[in-house]
């Protein structure tokens, strides 16, 4: 699927694709990220899917893992941006929404009668103050909700909005600014 992410440096929209890292060799905690797609794939039997533009096909800017629990029920197991994405230096912005919004989007493709639009997906952090912060960031920006403890969800209509903003907004010109 083709979207657009901002390059930071000169603020511009460059045309990327999220698919099947079928070319790729997935990421490891050895390269910096902090969950190992590559074991946790094989492990846990999850689709995954990543993020590459289009002008650096062979650097991954960003991983998810999604599967379907009890076969209806769309499940985001991992999201995370790669290391150089991430801090002050980071190269690329909208990676992490891109990503969510395509997770949404499988959640209306995949999911089952009344699971069918909603995702779900578990915050665990080390730190407790560091996974209330997450989940406000997921509660803000991305219009989730917390359910029990360490569960979210995005319901259809917020997912529906993360599609149209970040999914179907790829009609940028090549190297047009971001506003």
């Amino acid at each position: 699927m083709r979207v657009s992410i901002i390059r930071i440096e000169d603020k511009r929209w460059v045309n990327a694709r999220i698919e099947s890292p079928s070319h790729l060799a997935l990421t490891s905690l050895n390269e910096g990220w902090r969950f190992n797609f590559k074991k946790n794939t094989l492990k846990e039997k999850l689709q995954t899917f990543v993020l590459i533009c289009e002008e650096t096909p062979d650097i991954i800017e960003g991983c998810l893992s999604f599967k379907m629990k009890d076969t209806i029920e769309p499940y985001m197991a991992y999201v995370e941006i790669a290391p150089h994405n991430k801090g002050r230096h980071k190269r690329y912005e909208q990676v992490a929404g891109c990503l969510i919004a395509f997770a949404c989007r499988l959640s209306f493709i995949h999911g089952a009668g009344a699971y069918k639009g909603w995702l779900a997906f578990d915050v665990f952090e080390e730190n407790k103050e560091d996974e209330i912060k997450l989940m406000a960031v997921y509660c803000k920006k991305y219009g989730a909700v917390k359910f029990g403890d360490t569960t979210m969800l995005i319901s259809p209509e917020a997912g529906e909005h993360l599609i149209n903003k970040y999914l179907k907004n790829i009609n940028h010109e090549q190297g047009k600014k971001r506003n």
